[in-house]
């Protein structure tokens, strides 16, 4: 089968979960910028969710401008990454709440760790679907940028209990690894 409905739906999901996040921004009841104040880490939080939710979209958006159909394995492979997408509110609004404290940022930590397990598992899938010859097995070759992530994951994830700053400086510097998409698969698209 095609990828169309596949990608209309995580579209949507996307969006869904990006709009979840966004409606546990509250207003301070307050009108001076002094009342902004206390919100700053709920904003933070929500904006590094907004960067990481819009890497794993653009990300799974040039996976599937080259990938040519999709089977059942795909799609539940899909609805696995999905799954913990849909978990990056419920994280996001946890730190948001209770600020830098170590079990919060640890969760956040898991949450993407499988995200980025949750990815290359699709990734995986749809390798597995399509002939040794597919565009995507040339574009992908070395894997060293994602087990990369995973590692730094599960340091800031270990460490963020001695201190949860260290967590998040590592969840930040894998966001900054993927800000920018794989040039291959960019390159084969064009």
């Amino acid at each position: 089968m095609k990828t169309n409905r596949l990608e209309a739906f995580s579209d949507g999901v996307i969006a869904i979960i990006i709009t979840i996040m966004v409606l546990q921004l509250k207003a301070p009841e307050e009108i001076t910028i002094e009342a902004l104040i206390p919100k700053i880490p709920i904003f933070i939080s929500y904006l590094v969710s907004f960067i990481y939710i819009g890497i794993f979209w653009n990300n799974h958006h040039h996976l599937f401008q080259i990938t040519e159909n999709v089977n059942g394995k795909i799609l539940w492979a899909n609805l696995h990454l999905l799954f913990w997408l849909s978990l990056i509110p419920f994280a996001t609004a946890w730190i948001g709440q209770n600020h830098v404290l170590s079990t919060p940022v640890a969760f956040y930590g898991f949450v993407l760790f499988m995200c980025g397990i949750a990815f290359s598992f699709l990734k995986g899938a749809i390798l597995k679907h399509h002939p040794k010859d597919f565009d995507l097995h040339k574009a992908l070759g070395g894997r060293l940028k994602e087990k990369l992530s995973i590692a730094i994951y599960i340091l800031g994830i270990i460490f963020c209990f001695v201190n949860p700053w260290f967590g998040i400086a590592c969840y930040v510097f894998v966001a900054i690894m993927w800000v920018i998409p794989d040039k291959r698969i960019e390159k084969i698209i064009q």
